[in-house]
């Protein structure tokens, strides 16, 4: 894989798209770094899962290289309408698995409530949809302005291993990603200050929650400083019916990073339960 991949119309909205892997679909939602899209996000577990299933791993409308809409106003509806037309038009199957990673867990989950027809099983890694206090991590995440040092800082956030910040080929990559052109004003219209209002149109309600009983897989780095443990995949284990937690020690917010084969190895054995 490269890191351009297909082009498709979901819905009149030019759809950037990496595909990959043949058997069950699934669906793989990325985060709301500053400069993300699928590649950053899922580059490293792309080629494991990519051996057993058919992977899907779209740029969210607003992010990455698809199209952004000169009139559009960001809401975690237009992004799930977005996710669930694209499994209408572009995977075209009667049920996906979905993997959402922080944000992208959000929006899963938002599906899983809207069009329940469409989803077999969740995996939610760091994932946001509970009601709870911005940690300072996602408020510093989402107030990015760019700068190489800024994204040094933020890489210290997301990973437990501090040595990546020392990486200067990850920083000048994640830095170049988001000044490329569209990018940034993008990001920063999404989440403006007081930014726990957008935590708290993300969340779904306790009595939503219990109402998604599909099999749901919640994975969680144990120091995630951007979506802390306790504030959300603790209380989604406990509202979600048939939700099963695991953490992984000495782990921040990349867990599709920095532990990427024991995650695939976890989605795979999640995936073969019946």
């Amino acid at each position: 894989m490269v890191e351009e991949g297909k082009y498709g119309d979901v819905r009149g909205i030019n759809t950037h798209y990496h595909e990959d892997g043949n058997g069950e679909p699934i669906l793989l939602i990325h985060g709301s770094g500053p400069g993300v899209s699928a590649w950053a996000n899922w580059r490293l577990v792309f080629p494991i899962l990519s051996k057993h299933y058919h992977l899907y791993a779209p740029d969210v409308v607003g992010f990455g290289y698809t199209e952004r809409p000169t009139d559009a106003k960001y809401s975690i509806h237009i992004w799930a309408d977005h996710m669930i037309d694209f499994i209408e038009t572009v995977i075209k199957k009667d049920k996906v698995s979905i993997i959402g990673n922080s944000f992208g867990g959000a929006i899963a989950l938002h599906i899983a409530k809207k069009r329940p027809d469409l989803v077999n099983k969740l995996i939610l890694m760091g994932s946001m949809g509970t009601p709870h206090q911005i940690a300072d991590g996602l408020d510093k995440v989402w107030g990015y302005t760019p700068s190489p040092e800024y994204m040094k800082n933020l890489i210290k956030i997301f990973a437990y291993d501090q040595s990546m910040s020392e990486n200067g080929d990850l920083v000048q990559m994640r830095y170049e990603s988001s000044i490329q052109p569209g990018f940034q004003e993008a990001f920063s219209s999404m989440f403006p200050e007081p930014r726990q209002q957008h935590v708290d149109a993300m969340a779904l309600t306790e009595e939503e929650l219990k109402a998604i009983d599909f099999p749901v897989l919640l994975v969680h780095g144990r120091e995630d400083l951007v979506i802390p443990l306790d504030h959300t995949s603790l209380v989604l284990a406990k509202a979600l019916p048939n939700a099963q937690l695991h953490t992984f020690p000495k782990c921040g917010h990349w867990v599709q990073i920095e532990r990427y084969k024991e995650f695939a190895g976890q989605v795979i054995e999640f995936m073969n339960q019946k």
